[in-house]
């Protein structure tokens, strides 16, 4: 007798949780996730050496009458802040 009655009232618990867990009437649609903007993936490299890579010609590097296109050596030094005068040259040059 107690096994019946256990068995009727797991036939109802079962029953009644799958009554719950049914779904009523249509369901919204499922709206996709707004991804992130990409990261970019390498730093920028500047300096000297890079330029002297890219730009063709290292040579119109050291020509004051180079073209624009070569870029202007104010590019390539740094100065100190305190005497104002360029006092280094940047050889490699990470930007974040």
């Amino acid at each position: 007798m107690k096994t019946l009655m256990i068995a009727f009232l797991a036939g109802l618990v079962t029953t009644a949780s799958a009554q719950i867990e049914a779904p009523i009437g249509p369901q919204k649609p499922v709206r996709a996730m707004p991804r992130p903007p990409p990261v970019a993936v390498r730093p920028e490299v500047q300096g000297v050496v890079p330029r002297a890579f890219r730009g063709g010609n290292p040579l119109q590097m050291l020509n004051p009458w180079a073209p624009a296109r070569y870029g202007t050596g104010e590019q390539s030094v740094a100065y100190n802040p305190f005497t104002g005068r360029y006092d280094q040259i940047k050889l490699f040059e990470i930007v974040f």
